[in-house]
């Protein structure tokens, strides 16, 4: 199932009244960002990216050229180029929307873009009263659950260590060699 990471365009400690900003970024292999990967970037607005695509695509064409590869060679690098940036596409958008300063604020689980909405709209509305002013507003969740072992109780000290034993690898100073 899809993981979306939400953002929000927070600056200046403003608060998150314009819902319809937020940005839905599906986690994932993007098709049309492999396909047609220049026009991806152009529609998502990603312009560093996409100096940075040009750029690698025009040195690594030089570079395989200088080297005398075959057309065949370029081809299939140029394949495997391609289908990087479909694995990469929504890691770059995200980077781009952090260097904007815009916050992540959840991660949503869900089968399309509309239902992670849903259920990210559900889950925020029901958990925020007004602005959120921290910095880190993703529940990441609570400690690791702890056991409970029979016998054991950690209200009393533990026994005292036999004299002259040794602790783990290093003997205790003046004890049995």
């Amino acid at each position: 199932m899809p993981v979306y990471t939400v953002h929000a365009p927070v600056a200046n400690g403003a608060d998150l009244s314009a819902t319809d900003k937020f940005v839905f970024v599906r986690d994932g292999f993007h098709f049309w960002a492999a396909v047609a990967g220049v026009v991806w970037l152009l529609w998502h607005r990603l312009w560093l990216a996409l100096i940075g695509w040009i750029v690698l695509l025009v040195a690594v064409h030089f570079g395989m050229s200088a080297l005398g590869a075959s057309r065949g060679t370029i081809f299939v690098v140029d394949v495997l180029l391609s289908i990087l940036m479909g694995l990469e596409a929504a890691s770059l958008r995200r980077w781009t929307l952090s260097r904007r300063k815009w916050r992540q604020l959840d991660i949503v689980v869900a089968e399309d873009e509309e239902t992670a909405e849903h259920r990210f709209f559900e889950r925020w509305t029901g958990r925020q009263r007004g602005p959120i002013n921290d910095q880190w507003s993703v529940d990441r969740g609570g400690p690791p659950p702890t056991r409970n072992i029979p016998g054991q109780s950690f209200s009393k000290p533990p026994p005292p260590l036999p004299q002259g034993g040794i602790i783990g690898l290093f003997p205790e100073p003046g004890g049995p060699r």
